[in-house]
């Protein structure tokens, strides 16, 4: 077995604004596993909120000895970005090696093309009114916000620019109890299904008072499975990213433990190209809600790229992953 891992940046159509900052463009780390002349890829960002860097997390995959395989990895690294594109690139390698498809090896009926959410980036009210009417005839919106008395003329923008597409919001922890409590009865109002992560992680212990009438999604607060053990009352959906839990592996884990114990699933991801959302597709078959529109916003995404239409994705080619 030979491991390796490469950086690769993808320019992004526009510029992509969170509670937490702006980007123009992203870069991923590919992590590239060979054995018996066979070939497995597995794609990650690293993410500054969760202490990691391009270079820290390229060398965490660097310092790996070969061989070893999924099982062994999920001990030899913790949940994220690294482990993530470890742990994907050795399950399209075990289909390549076994001539079948990751779905066939996880026991998943023939996957269909699903419906993602599209996201409205941060932006002015005005702006995100022509954003929202651009989109207007996509079955679901995501909607960033950030905090403060701008977010009430947001949500109502957007609203006036697709008046009848489903709305589910972002906060990215930038709500403080005020905001919540302001915000909360217009998103009502305004027919928006779900708040994801509208309190910082670690302060949203008092969540379950609020009685929120909508559903709340946990983000920052939900990694995978340790942090989902400790998860606080309030929150009636959980957000899985590969990015989060360290790969496939632990996602699975996690979905079926937090369905079990009763919480709808909301699969999301990081920006990224299509080798990062084919996995996670996997995972979203059965989602309430699905987030994977990140190779919308790259300028140009790697050949064999997922179908896009409609608001619906698909896997367009198996050439591409898994």
């Amino acid at each position: 077995m030979k491991l390796t891992v490469e950086e690769q940046r993808f320019k992004l159509n526009q510029p992509f604004t969170i509670a937490r900052g702006t980007r123009d463009d992203i870069q991923v780390l590919v992590a590239r596993v060979e054995q018996d002349g066979k070939v497995g890829y597995g794609e990650c960002m690293p993410y500054l909120r969760y202490g990691e860097t391009v270079d820290g997390v390229r060398e965490t995959i660097r310092s790996l000895k070969t061989p070893f395989d999924r099982a062994q990895l999920q001990s030899l690294l913790p949940p994220g970005a690294a482990r993530n594109a470890v742990d994907c690139a050795l399950w399209d390698l075990e289909a390549k090696l076994s001539g079948q498809r990751v779905w066939e090896l996880i026991n998943l009926s023939l996957p269909q093309p699903i419906m993602t959410s599209c996201t409205i980036s941060l932006d002015s009210p005005d702006a995100m009114r022509r954003a929202a009417a651009a989109c207007r005839k996509l079955p679901l919106l995501k909607i960033k916000l950030g905090g403060g008395d701008k977010d009430i003329d947001r949500i109502k923008a957007v609203r006036d620019g697709a008046p009848n597409v489903r709305l589910i919001v972002d906060a990215n922890e930038g709500w403080d109890d005020r905001d919540f409590t302001d915000l909360v009865p217009h998103l009502e109002q305004l027919d928006v299904e779900m708040v994801e992560q509208p309190l910082p992680a670690g302060e949203d212990q008092d969540l379950v008072e609020k009685n929120c009438p909508l559903t709340v999604c946990a983000d920052e607060s939900c990694h995978g499975m340790d942090s989902f053990a400790k998860l606080p009352q309030g929150y009636g959906m959980v957000n899985i990213k590969l990015d989060k839990t360290g790969g496939l592996t632990e996602a699975l884990q996690l979905k079926a433990k937090a369905k079990a114990r009763g919480y709808q699933i909301m699969v999301g991801c990081m920006l990224g190209s299509s080798l990062a959302i084919a996995p996670a597709l996997l995972l979203a078959q059965d989602a309430q809600i699905v987030d994977l529109d990140a190779p919308l916003w790259i300028a140009a995404d790697r050949p064999f790229s997922l179908n896009y239409d409609q608001g619906m994705v698909d896997i367009a080619s198996e050439q591409l992953w898994g």
